[in-house]
């Protein structure tokens, strides 16, 4: 079980740069390396993924039980050479005073070695007391080294590892100088994903180059295998799946990509035949029983997404027609009538009888909480609130008064600010994207619904 949790001191130190390489150079040398990351996040994973030739999987406090990530981060890891974690924002940042939800608490759930990535522009002695201070913050979280980003240079280098090695304790791994050419794209969700940069893999062959270059890896694995304790966990036998029985479509594409892995393991195990669908060049709509259409950037290819026409009338038809359709964030703007973002405007599905237009700012950010209202077309939950979240710029213009909606929102931002899962026919679309979790088995509930409609449709046409 040799792990390693990779850190900051704040956001924006590079540190998923780092992690994509670190995956990348590791899986080189022929080591099983699997990747997870804290808190929901989808473009982040695409990275890892990609560099580590393993799904990345999501840990998260606020959707997830405690025994629930363990449980998770054994299940994947048990076969793995090495597991990295990669953490969000800084060490010690959370929701809450005591930082229940931080990287330092996920780091000691998981009694996990933590490695800080430090950006060391502009930086010399002032690290010394940066590393001691975290340190000291919480002694239970065993920072064991640091790999300095953006150096100056190598003169920079060795003045920082003189001043690191006088003054502490923490071993230094790696010095990563600034090279302009390592930086990942950014847009306004975060970087933009692995399957829309065209030049992924070379970008990642370069990171992995760099750490090879610049980062101790036999250090690093030491620290991994060193600090990792026996498992203690049994894991819960999984439940066999059932015989799939319902074919159920999912779009998949540079417009649509925001998946989580294991929602979609739990998509085969419910018994679902998934259906791959790009819905930039297929012309035509598969025979389905149910559709899953989940978030993305189709404001960024929302003039391919209206030039295929016939795929868009032929969905709104089916919408029409009772298909259960499942929608978050990129789908639901999909589903509109049109969207409009930097003065041009395209025409969309329409079975959403109202406009998106994207704004220079978030108009939904963060986590989520939901509460199911008496419209609901899906077999309800036990009747406990659902952890979710939302990241979208978007919002709805000419929302018909007279909407239905699956949700009412009591944390978060949703559709109308009170209000989220539009409901139209069997199609439930909402701003909000949801996790399958031991609190929240949305997929198993959703795919219930499709087989539902699907035996009441059998039973009308005899």
């Amino acid at each position: 079980m040799s792990r390693v949790f990779i850190s900051a001191a704040r956001k924006s130190s590079g540190k998923t740069s780092i992690t994509i390489g670190l995956c990348a150079a590791l899986h080189a040398r022929g080591l099983s390396v699997q990747p997870y990351k804290k808190g929901p996040d989808y473009i982040d994973p695409h990275w890892l993924a990609r560099a580590a030739g393993n799904s990345c999987y999501n840990l998260d406090f606020y959707t997830m039980e405690r025994d629930e990530i363990v449980e998770l981060f054994h299940r994947y890891s048990t076969a793995a050479d090495i597991s990295i974690i990669e953490g969000n924002k800084g060490l010690y940042d959370g929701l809450d005073l005591e930082g229940s939800n931080s990287n330092a608490a996920l780091a000691k759930l998981l009694d996990t070695p933590v490695v800080l990535v430090l950006d060391a522009r502009g930086m010399t002695r002032g690290v010394a007391p940066l590393i001691l201070g975290y340190q000291a913050f919480d002694r239970d979280i065993n920072i064991k080294g640091v790999i300095l980003n953006n150096l100056g240079g190598y003169r920079h280098e060795d003045k920082l590892r003189k001043v690191i090695e006088h003054y502490t304790d923490v071993h230094v791994i790696g010095a990563v100088h600034h090279d302009p050419q390592l930086d990942i794209e950014e847009r306004h969700l975060g970087l933009v994903p692995s399957h829309e940069d065209t030049s992924c893999l070379n970008k990642i062959k370069a990171l992995r180059t760099a750490i090879e270059h610049q980062v101790d890896l036999d250090a690093l694995l030491k620290i991994a295998r060193d600090s990792a304790p026996e498992s203690q966990t049994t894991l819960v036998e999984e439940v066999a799946a059932k015989q799939a029985d319902v074919n159920i479509g999912i779009i998949e594409n540079a417009a649509f990509g925001f998946y989580y892995p294991d929602d979609l393991n739990a998509f085969i195990k419910a018994g679902a035949n998934l259906i791959r669908i790009d819905n930039l060049v297929d012309t035509a709509l598969p025979r389905l029983d149910g559709l899953f259409i989940g978030g993305g950037f189709p404001e960024t290819h929302m003039s391919a997404l209206e030039n295929n026409k016939t795929f868009r009338l032929q969905l709104a038809q089916a919408i029409d027609n009772g298909l259960p359709v499942y929608a978050e964030c990129g789908g639901l703007m999909y589903l509109a009538r049109s969207i409009e973002w930097h003065q041009e405007k395209h025409e969309m599905v329409g079975a959403i009888p109202a406009d998106i237009v994207m704004e220079l700012k978030p108009q939904g950010r963060g986590y989520v909480q939901l509460r199911e209202t008496a419209d609901g077309i899906w077999p309800a939950t036990s009747g406990q609130t659902i952890a979710a979240h939302e990241f979208h710029y978007s919002r709805f213009l000419n929302l018909p008064k007279s909407a239905r909606f699956a949700f009412q929102v009591l944390r978060g931002s949703g559709i109308d600010g009170e209000h989220d899962g539009y409901i139209r026919n069997n199609m439930l679309a909402c701003y909000t994207h949801q996790r399958n979790t031991r609190n929240n088995d949305w997929v198993v509930r959703f795919v219930d619904f499709v087989r539902q409609c699907k035996l009441s449709s059998r039973k009308n046409r005899s």
